[in-house]
């Protein structure tokens, strides 16, 4: 599970085995006992939610979008497309 960076005690990662062929680029979101998936294309979006209220929410949307290139270079360095 390649954890892309961490920011507020939140965990920023991807799942080693996205799928066959991997699932549109994105990135998961754990800490606290919450889950989030957020879509990085064709825009920024919240995909699933557990736990994180809409203020959270809206405060990862924007650690997201802050870092969308360096998250997507992640991707592609590891799933190679």
């Amino acid at each position: 599970m390649p954890v892309v960076f961490r920011h507020s005690g939140l965990r920023y990662y991807f799942f080693s085995n996205e799928g066959r062929p991997p699932e549109a680029p994105h990135i998961h979101i754990k800490g606290g006992g919450r889950d989030a998936k957020v879509w990085l294309a064709p825009e920024i979006s919240i995909a699933d939610s557990y736990g994180f209220n809409p203020r959270e929410l809206s405060i990862i949307l924007r650690v997201v979008t802050e870092n969308r290139d360096l998250i997507l270079r992640a991707w592609h360095d590891y799933f190679g497309d």
